[in-house]
């Protein structure tokens, strides 16, 4: 029994490292966050309801018509977030799942996440939150800002139960203000929406001289199943409202992040640990490595 466990981990992790064209290297493959969570992932994919391409047609997705129609509503409150300094990196290292995008400038303001509170939302982008009340099937929302020369680098996000929708609002209207995903390039436009695959590689990067600002969403993953659509959905509120973030005080944060605030303090030391001596660091980081896997083999 034990070994079909971890034979159907490896197969999960198999999969989810050879889908689509671009890849990680292996050994970060192996040791990256999608793949702690990719038997999960290879479900998803296996009773997934729309194609396997890194891009997927806007016009499948009528309910998100609604945000297309009101895209300048929704511009302008996030351009009043922008004049209140509102848009911005976690004041309190406590968003786990993006706190590797703001050393490259990126920043982001939470409409929505899942079954979580923000407050602040409620009552800074009203006409927005009401827009997206309208539409069950987005489960997350924010504004993400991406000033020039801002970067974000290759990767996965961890969780298949959703799709991401991202809709111009401020941006270059350029081709050198873009996201590749899978290796296709997609530039952002003011009022035109953009569906992809978030679990397939993908970056992005504003070479422009402009800032750029989206309506950046979550769309609930259509299933092929009542009863794997219900799996998702529980999933959702469960494990990923757990990741939620605040925008300011008064928002919840999710039991994820309230952890990721301790990790990110030994994160600290990890990294005084790695200057002081790199070999005695990855010789230590390499036994733990070691220890763990053998301790899943044979505990």
């Amino acid at each position: 029994m034990k070994w079909t466990v971890v034979s159907l981990y490896l197969l999960s992790i198999f999969h989810v490292h050879f889908r689509g064209k671009v890849r990680l290297p292996p050994l970060r493959q192996l040791f990256d966050h999608s793949s702690f969570v990719a038997p999960i992932n290879m479900f998803m994919h296996l009773f997934s309801k729309v194609p396997s391409t890194p891009f997927l047609p806007v016009a499948d997705f009528r309910e998100l018509r609604t945000l297309e129609a009101n895209w300048e509503v929704i511009r302008d409150e996030a351009l009043n977030l922008l004049a209140l300094q509102k848009i911005k990196a976690a004041d309190k290292n406590d968003d786990a799942g993006f706190n590797s995008f703001f050393k490259n400038g990126w920043k982001r303001f939470y409409l929505k996440w899942y079954d979580a509170s923000h407050p602040s939302a409620e009552r800074l982008c009203p006409k927005t939150v009401a827009l997206l009340r309208q539409i069950p099937s987005v489960k997350a929302a924010m504004f993400a800002e991406l000033p020039p020369g801002g970067k974000l680098n290759m990767h996965r996000d961890p969780y298949a139960g959703s799709l991401r929708y991202h809709l111009g609002l401020v941006t270059p209207n350029n081709e050198r203000c873009f996201i590749e995903v899978d290796g296709q390039r997609y530039s952002w436009r003011d009022g035109e929406g953009v569906m992809f695959d978030e679990t397939y590689i993908h970056w992005a990067q504003n070479g422009s001289q402009s800032n750029r600002i989206i309506l950046f969403c979550d769309v609930e993953r259509p299933m092929r199943y009542r009863w794997a659509q219900a799996v998702n959905r529980w999933l959702g509120r469960t494990l990923v409202t757990a990741a939620s973030s605040p925008n300011e005080t008064g928002d919840q944060t999710g039991g994820i992040n309230r952890v990721f605030r301790f990790v990110w303090v030994m994160g600290q030391y990890r990294r005084r640990f790695k200057a002081w001596n790199r070999n005695a660091y990855y010789a230590t980081k390499t036994l733990l490595i070691v220890g763990a896997a053998l301790l899943l083999v044979f505990g």
